[in-house]
Order: C-alpha cells, then structure tokens, then sequence
C-alpha cells in the first residue's frame, strides 16, 4: 500500500523555520513529480512547492517564493520543505502529494493521485 508520511510540523515564532519531510513507503516516487499543498482553516488546499523527479525544476507559490525550498532525496524516498522567514499567514495543514503521471510537475491540486495525511505548521507573532 502506498503511504506518503509528513513530519516536521509544530509551533514557531515568526521569523522562525521548519523542515518539512515526506516519506513514502509502499512503491518508489523517484521517477515522479512531487508537490506540497498547505490548507489553512476555512481555506482551499492551496499549492505551495513542486519539484520534477531529478529535483532539476522547482516550482513556487508567489507568497512562498524566496523563503521556502523544496528538495529530494530519491535514494531515501523522500521529499523536504524548508521553511525560512515563516509568518502567521503561513499556518496551514501542509500536505505532500505525488504525481503518479509525471516526471515534471504541475501546480495543479488534481494532477496529485497520491497524498498524506499532513502535518501542522502553526506560526505564532
């Protein structure tokens, strides 16, 4: 069975940063495009970061630009989010998502077959 496993979520001050990690067990992603989407209360899961199959393209949400980074580690099976300079509007459920279809990503929340259950990123002011 396919599992998509986040961690790293908690409590920060703005300012502060977290690392996101996306584990996945069951089947290999390395030849897919992987996604974060984040969903803050009375939200739209809305997408956040994405990164091709060899981590070569990475694509960014406008307000996330410049102060998230998403990697991958294809030998670990496992995708990171690192979160610099968070602010309030930050805190969301942060999801990771795969694409069982591509080798390049999208920004699109259906192109994303495969999700986890989330982690919780709140940021204090």
């Amino acid at each position: 069975q396919v599992q998509l496993v986040e961690s790293g979520g908690g409590l920060v001050q703005a300012g502060g940063s977290l690392r996101l990690s996306c584990a996945a067990s069951g089947r290999s992603f390395s030849s897919n495009a992987m996604g974060w989407f984040r969903q803050a209360p009375g939200k739209e899961r809305e997408f956040v970061a994405a990164i091709s199959w060899s981590g070569a393209i990475t694509y960014y949400a406008d307000s996330v630009k410049g102060r998230f980074t998403i990697s991958r580690d294809n030998a670990k099976n496992t995708v990171y989010l690192q979160m610099n300079s968070l602010k309030p509007e930050d805190t969301a459920v942060y999801y990771c998502a795969a694409d069982y279809r591509r080798t390049i990503p999208t920004t699109i929340r259906a192109d994303f077959g495969a999700w986890g259950r989330g982690t919780q990123v709140t940021v204090s002011s």
